[in-house]
C-alpha cells in the first residue's frame, strides 16, 4: 500500500486503522452505512483519518471562540463619550436666567425712512424734501448694514407712507431685532447729527402686568439709550459740532416699539445745496454700522409679563 508521505508505521498509520477499526466496527449499531471496500485495513485507515480531521476541527473551533472570548473580557470596548451637552463635574453651574430661557441674539435692524406719501417731512426753500432725502440715507445704511452680518428690514422702500403702528409693528413681530427711524431735521447746524431715545416712562398704573401698545417701549428705554450713544459716538467722530452722547425726546416712533429703538436726525434741509447733504451719506451709514456692531454683544431681551427670560411683543 501506498503510504503518504509523512506516515510511517506504527505511528499516525496505525493510530487511524486503530481508530478506523473501532469505527467500523461501531458503525452498524447506529445504523451507519459504510462503502464495500476490498480492502480492510484501507478502508479502516479512512475512516480513522476522517475522524482524526474531524477532532482536529473541532478543537481548533474550541480554541478561536475561547481566545475570542477571553480577548473579550481583557479588552473591553471604549465606552461611549458622554454628549458635549451635559457638564462635566468641575464644570460651573449655569447663572439661573439660562435655566429658563436661551440668550437671545441681535440678527435684525428693522429701519425706517420717515414720512413718505403725501408726508412730506420736512422742507426747505432750496425744494429739499424730507421723505425723498432719507430714502437715500436709507439705502446706503441698509448696505453698511449687511456688511456687518445684520439681516435689515425697511418700512418703506418706496414713497409710501406707513401708519406709525404699522412701523413699529414690523420690529414687534420680530425676534432679536433693534428699530432705526431716519429723519433730516428743519434746524439744527448743518454737517451735524443727532440721536434721540425715548425718556424713561412713570411707573405704570395697570395691576395686569400687561404693557399697554403705546408703552411698548418701556422695557426697552435703559437698552435704547446704550444703543443710542454706541451710535452717537460714532456719528460725532465722523461730523464735528455733533453731540457726543444721544438725546431725549418723545419720538411718535419710538414709544410703541418693543425693542430697542433709536431715532437719528441729520441736520438740515435747510442747507443752501443738497450736496452737502448728500456728501454725509457715507459717514451716517458706517457711524451706524459700527454702532450697532458695538451694541451686539450686549444685546439681551428684558423680560416681558407671560415670557420670563425672554423678549417678545407686548
Amino acid at each position: 500500500m501506498h503510504h503518504a508521505p509523512g506516515f510511517r508505521e506504527p505511528g499516525a498509520f496505525a493510530i487511524c486503522e486503530s481508530l478506523g477499526t473501532a469505527f467500523t466496527e461501531a458503525a452498524p449499531r447506529f445504523g451507519i452505512l459504510l462503502p464495500v471496500s476490498p480492502n480492510v485495513r484501507t478502508l479502516r485507515f479512512t475512516a480513522g483519518l476522517a475522524l482524526l480531521l474531524l477532532v482536529g476541527i473541532a478543537a481548533g473551533w474550541a480554541t478561536q471562540n475561547k481566545l475570542q472570548t477571553t480577548s473579550s473580557r481583557q479588552f473591553p470596548a471604549p465606552s461611549t463619550p458622554a454628549p458635549s451637552s451635559v457638564p462635566s463635574p468641575t464644570s460651573p453651574p449655569p447663572a439661573p436666567g439660562q435655566m429658563t430661557a436661551p440668550r437671545m441674539g441681535l440678527n435684525v435692524v428693522v429701519l425706517d425712512p420717515a414720512h413718505g406719501g403725501t408726508d412730506l417731512g420736512a422742507r426747505g426753500t432750496q425744494g429739499i424734501r424730507e421723505s425723498e432725502v432719507v430714502l437715500q440715507f436709507s439705502d446706503q445704511v441698509k448696505r453698511a448694514l449687511e456688511a456687518q452680518g445684520f439681516q435689515v428690514a425697511l418700512t418703506r422702500e418706496g414713497n409710501d407712507n406707513p401708519s406709525f403702528d404699522d412701523r413699529s409693528a414690523r420690529a414687534n413681530a420680530q425676534r432679536g431685532a433693534v428699530f432705526i427711524t431716519l429723519h433730516i431735521s428743519s434746524i439744527g447746524l448743518p454737517g451735524t447729527a443727532r440721536t434721540y431715545v425715548m425718556p424713561e416712562f412713570p411707573p405704570a398704573s395697570d395691576i395686569s402686568g400687561l404693557i399697554p401698545w403705546d408703552r411698548a417701549q418701556a422695557p426697552f428705554t435703559g437698552l435704547s439709550h446704550k444703543l443710542g450713544d454706541l451710535v452717537q459716538a460714532e456719528l460725532a467722530k465722523r461730523f464735528r459740532a455733533s453731540p457726543a452722547t444721544a438725546e431725549f425726546a418723545p419720538v411718535r416712533q419710538l414709544r410703541t416699539t418693543a425693542a430697542p429703538a433709536i431715532a437719528v436726525e441729520i441736520s438740515s434741509v435747510s442747507v443752501e445745496n443738497r450736496a452737502e447733504l448728500d456728501r454725509m451719506i457715507p459717514g451716517v451709514a458706517d457711524a451706524i454700522a459700527q454702532g450697532v456692531a458695538a451694541f451686539r454683544p450686549s444685546y439681551v431681551l428684558p423680560a416681558l409679563p407671560g415670557a420670563p427670560g425672554q423678549g417678545g411683543q407686548p
